[in-house]
């Protein structure tokens, strides 16, 4: 068996030489990001003496533990979602 040596044709010299042509890309200037203040369990306490008192409210669906989100305008909980608005003050 023999085999057939396909060649490749040529494009012509035109098409060879066109190259796209791109506009020169735009650098954005770098923001710096803000780094957030880590809070532990210690945000979520009050210590007066010898007594200690919950800042936030504790979940009513999921029971003691679950504190909830401290929002502008309510209490949300992160683990099912329940939200209690706060009352607008006059």
């Amino acid at each position: 068996m023999s085999k057939k040596v396909i060649e490749k044709e040529e494009a012509p010299a035109e098409e060879q030489e066109k190259e796209e042509v791109r506009p020169p890309k735009v650098e954005k200037a770098k923001t710096e990001k803000k780094k957030k203040e880590e809070r532990g369990v210690h945000a979520l306490y009050k210590i007066e003496g010898e007594k200690v008192t919950r800042l936030r409210p504790t979940c009513e669906r999921c029971g003691p533990g679950y504190f909830m989100a401290n929002n502008q305008d309510r209490y949300t909980c992160g683990h099912c979602g329940f939200t209690r608005y706060k009352q607008a003050e006059k």
